[in-house]
């Protein structure tokens, strides 16, 4: 999640900006295309932007991402039937992770859910599915919910790293240290730098401790200021989105557009932890139920490379043979293991599967030893 596909390097064509814009100039970013904004891919560098993130804290920018609110009597029974985990675990103030899936199991997107009330419900959705997933959302709501897609007004802050919450109570009376894994506080009106509405909330898709902020749009700037001054005794960073999906790969997070599609189900890409075949009625349900039954074709895995290299996105996946057994989806040098680790699907098959195995990956017509391990990528 939180990502949706590599940026572009051009911004020919025309992007909107964030109200970080001019801060992300300010501190020398550059700037790239990405998901129809313009986006800071960089500041000092990847490597040091993850490595901050890791060590410290980074702040990210990540307002493009998309945010619909779902109110009404109906909110419950639409956001139940449109996603794979179950709503019912939720209380006010709680969040899940999860995908919605179209009828035949295939993954439409993953996102987040968080419950501000029983008729009153966010899903934080991927930026480039900002479109496709609202008319997926108003295409199955037989039951009436009421819908609202107020992407182009809310700015979304990342603050990631073992520093984060000692940052973040720097700024806020708010006890952040005491909010509880993918749990989230909203503020007063006017206590959080003067915004009506403000979430702050622990979750974070970097692998690392943090918090999310979501604010009026016209609030980031203060927000962003406030954050770099607090956190400059820490080694906070301004982080891009090089780093972020550095970040996301070393933690083993799926990326949609990557490990994720229309042509994936959850269970192949091992989130079966988030599919709720028993809560009853969904979309998708009966076609999940068969693929659970008869075992999925390909598993995702991942691999760690045992000489030099850098594996990249569709590279082959090859037996000690040299058979083609899968495909990597998502590839990069680690910063902390300093080594080429890949996520892939390969045919499901223990010979291939399991962690300790030993396959190959092709780079380029070379066919390069990679460990099959189970991520997240930070030993070994």
């Amino acid at each position: 999640m939180q990502q949706d596909a590599a940026p572009t390097d051009s911004i020919s064509v025309m992007h909107k900006r964030t109200e970080l814009y001019d801060q992300h100039v300010a501190l020398g970013a550059r700037m790239t295309g990405f998901a129809g904004y313009h986006m800071p891919v960089q500041y000092t560098g990847i490597r040091a932007e993850h490595m901050a993130v890791r060590q410290a804290a980074g702040l990210f920018d990540v307002s493009h991402m998309g945010e619909v609110f779902v109110m009404g009597p109906h909110a419950h029974a639409f956001v139940q039937n449109l996603v794979t985990n179950d709503i019912n675990r939720l209380t006010n103030g709680r969040a899940l992770y999860t995908v919605m899936c179209n009828e035949s199991g295939g993954i439409i997107d993953d996102l987040l859910v968080y419950r501000l009330r029983e008729d009153a419900y966010m899903l934080v959705i991927n930026a480039a599915n900002i479109a496709s997933d609202y008319a997926w959302m108003e295409s199955s709501n037989p039951m009436g919910a009421l819908l609202h897609n107020t992407s182009d007004f809310i700015a979304l802050l990342a603050l990631q790293g073992p520093h984060a919450l000692s940052i973040m109570q720097a700024v806020t009376d708010i006890p952040v240290q005491d909010i509880p894994y993918y749990h989230f506080v909203r503020p007063d009106p006017g206590t959080f730098f003067g915004c009506d509405k403000a979430i702050i909330s622990r979750t974070g898709y970097t692998g690392e401790a943090g918090v999310e902020i979501y604010v009026e749009r016209e609030a980031a700037p203060r927000v962003w200021d406030a954050i770099m001054e607090a956190g400059r005794p820490h080694g906070l960073q301004p982080a891009g989105l090089g780093a972020r999906d550095t970040l996301r790969l070393e933690a083993g997070y799926c990326l949609y557009g990557n490990e994720l599609s229309e042509q994936t189900n959850p269970y192949e890409a091992r989130l079966g932890w988030v599919t709720k075949l028993a809560k009853g009625p969904f979309i998708g349900r009966a076609a999940l139920k068969e693929v659970k039954k008869q075992r999925p074709a390909r598993l995702l895995v991942g691999l760690v490379l045992e000489q030099r290299g850098i594996p990249r996105s569709g590279y082959p996946i090859l037996d000690s043979k040299g058979n083609a057994v899968g495909t990597v989806t998502s590839g990069s040098l680690s910063p902390v293991l300093a080594k080429g680790i890949a996520l892939g699907y390969v045919a499901n098959d223990k010979a291939y599967t399991a962690p300790g195995t030993m396959l190959n990956i092709d780079l380029r017509g070379k066919a390069v030893p990679a460990r099959v391990v189970k991520p997240p990528f930070t030993s070994g």
